[in-house]
């Protein structure tokens, strides 16, 4: 998802200290004069193991402080995520606030419900036992959230993380300078400091984090980095959720309405300024359609941005001089049919479609995170979904076509994190919906109740009465052919539909 973001080439920014103590908290070194945030992370595991996160009442009122943070530094966050981004309000108030309001209400509204212990059918001899799963909190989660959504990508998972009932320190990207210092000074003031924590800095603060024991990493940015993240993780055993990259596929059938996908694929490869994850990162179509939709997309361009996009105020800029230098290299890829001007002072690249893109092409090897939007010819949907499938599972798969035939032959025979026909981006708005990755694109899934499980364990429970024990006997030693009958009988699950006496 952050792409160019690498641990080892990023500068650092001087992190906030945390107290000083080890309280088992599994440190590399052991030692919290050494890693400046032991102490912290021991707080965080003392509080949760006093049981304080675990009641709904608890978990409620923190996630409406979320909801006050929200509402009271709306405007902060408009004016922080224009400064780093470029971000128009529009988009910054969509993806950034109402996203996660919308997460946070589907969460309120069902916690009681996802909190219940869940019963599970038992057997024959359990009839008189109670069988159930307890959605357990992990423990001390670490979120670390990348630069391109910078309030969304760590407020969703702190929604669930929380709701689960986990303790949690948030690190936002230092990519995204503002915001960053937003949420470092405003957060902590609306949630309970026993219980969670912001910590900043940049690839040296992140490593020796990483250093400490954790119950559960889950981690938003790219592929390179998610592998440092699940390498650190392995040291402790740490189960992770990975939200990555990858280049998502766009097939436009020769059958569809070329001048609604134009508009659909301009909005969602040009949001952000083409800095999203489940953008649409390259068009599969043939030569013939090429030439439709060319014109389709340039007046989608014009219609949204003006015949110059620098001076649209709708039009976000790239995040960094770094991000910028990057993206702009990729332009050499094909041919520019549309678009292309840059200017480095502004980092501003224009919408841009790129024509004669080879597979071979530097384009065609990263996820381009940016505004650029390569046509790779194809002959048939048959070739586009071999190619689809020659490459890494992406996070996302694109289908438009008026053939209902089209985009169920897309959807059943490729594979991604997700999937939407005939739109972009749109999927990733239902919280009902998983959203995760697959493969190379990311490792599980979260938003809605998909939070709430990936923040839990799910402890399976068994109580039994001490009486009953004859009932008991037939499976205690010295053992007895006679007696496995019976114990098969009581213990069996039987298949549907099956007699029953077999």
């Amino acid at each position: 998802m952050e792409t160019g973001t690498v641990f080892p080439q990023l500068p650092g920014s001087e992190a906030k200290r945390a107290p000083e103590g080890d309280g088992g908290n599994g440190s590399v070194d052991g030692d919290a004069v050494r890693n400046p945030f032991a102490g912290l992370v021991s707080h965080l595991r003392a509080a949760w193991l006093s049981g304080k996160t675990r009641p709904l009442e608890y978990r409620v009122a923190q996630l409406e402080a979320l909801g006050r943070f929200l509402d009271d530094k709306k405007q902060q966050i408009l004016e922080a995520t224009a400064s780093d981004l470029g971000k128009p309000p529009f988009e910054a108030e969509l993806s950034e606030i109402l996203l996660c309001k919308n997460e946070l209400h589907e969460t309120l509204n069902n916690l009681s419900h996802w909190m219940k212990d869940e019963k599970v059918d038992r057997t024959l001899v359990m009839q008189l036992d109670s069988a159930f799963i307890r959605k357990d909190p992990y423990g001390v989660v670490l979120i670390i959230a990348p630069w391109n959504y910078p309030i969304h990508l760590f407020l969703v998972p702190l929604i669930g993380a929380i709701a689960a009932g986990n303790c949690v320190i948030v690190k936002p990207s230092e990519v995204s300078k503002k915001t960053e210092r937003l949420v470092a000074e405003a957060l902590p003031t609306y949630l309970d400091k026993d219980c969670f924590a912001v910590v900043t800095g940049g690839v040296p603060e992140t490593t020796r984090l990483l250093e400490n024991k954790f119950d559960y990493i889950f981690f938003t940015g790219s592929p390179p980095v998610g592998r440092i993240v699940m390498k650190a993780a392995a040291k402790h055993l740490t189960p992770v959720t990975l939200e990555l990259g990858g280049k998502n596929p766009c097939y436009v059938s020769d059958t569809c309405d070329v001048t609604n996908v134009a508009r659909r694929v301009v909005w969602g490869r040009f949001f952000n300024a083409g800095q999203t994850c489940i953008a649409p990162d390259y068009l599969l179509c043939t030569l013939e359609m090429q030439e439709k939709l060319l014109p389709a997309l340039q007046k989608a361009i014009t219609d949204f941005y003006g015949p110059n996009p620098r001076e649209s105020p709708d039009f976000g800029r790239i995040v960094s001089d770094r991000q910028f230098q990057w993206v702009q290299r990729l332009l050499g890829s094909g041919r520019v049919a549309i678009g292309g001007q840059t200017d480095e002072a502004e980092r501003y690249i224009a919408p841009t479609v790129l024509v004669d893109v080879q597979p071979s092409d530097p384009i065609m090897q990263e996820e381009i995170f940016g505004p650029i939007l390569p046509i790779v010819i194809i002959a048939s949907v048959d070739e586009a979904i071999d190619f689809i499938n020659s490459r890494e599972r992406p996070l996302a798969v694109y289908a438009f076509s008026s053939d209902d035939k089209v985009v169920n032959q897309v959807l059943a025979r490729t594979s991604s994190g997700g999937f939407c026909a005939n739109d972009t981006l749109m999927h990733v708005t239902l919280p009902s919906l998983p959203f995760g990755g697959i493969g190379h694109s990311g490792l599980g899934t979260h938003h809605g109740r998909f939070s709430f499980d990936t923040f839990s364990h799910a402890r399976g429970c068994l109580r039994r009465a001490m009486g009953r024990e004859p009932l008991n006997a037939p499976r205690y030693p010295p053992y007895r052919r006679e007696n496995f009958g019976i114990v098969r009988a009581a213990s069996r699950v039987p298949r549907k539909g099956g007699c029953a006496l077999l």
